[in-house]
């Protein structure tokens, strides 16, 4: 079986920092495009970050760039999101996901992945 493992999430104030961390197994994890999605309370779930299978292509939303940061480690089927100059709008379900076999050399910015985590709750208070 597939399973992907956020944590990290937690309770922090606004200006602060986070980091989320995400295990997977059952899959080929350094031949696999990996992503973070986030959804608010009552909203879609939105692309946050994405790197492909070896960390040399990583995208971001615009509404993250500059403050976040994606990689990964593949000797231990992990990545990150560090979360930096954290805003009461980046409250939400943070979750990883697992893109196998990726169809193109890019990964994916849409919700379209393979697999997902069950989310780790990341709140920003003011």
């Amino acid at each position: 079986q597939v399973r992907l493992v956020e944590s990290g999430g937690g309770l922090v104030q606004a200006g602060g920092s986070l980091g989320l961390s995400c295990s997977a197994s059952g899959l080929p994890f350094s031949s696999s495009n990996m992503g973070w999605f986030r959804q608010a309370l009552g909203k879609e779930r939105e692309f946050v970050a994405a790197i492909n299978w070896g960390g040399s292509v990583t995208y971001y939303a615009d509404s993250v760039k500059g403050r976040f940061t994606m990689s990964r480690e593949n000797a231990k089927n992990t990545v990150y999101l560090q979360m930096n100059s954290l805003k009461h709008e980046d409250t939400a379900v943070y979750y990883c996901a697992a893109d196998y076999p990726p169809q193109i050399g890019v990964p994916r910015t849409a919700p379209r992945y393979d697999y997902w985590g069950q989310g780790t709750q990341v709140t920003v208070s003011s």
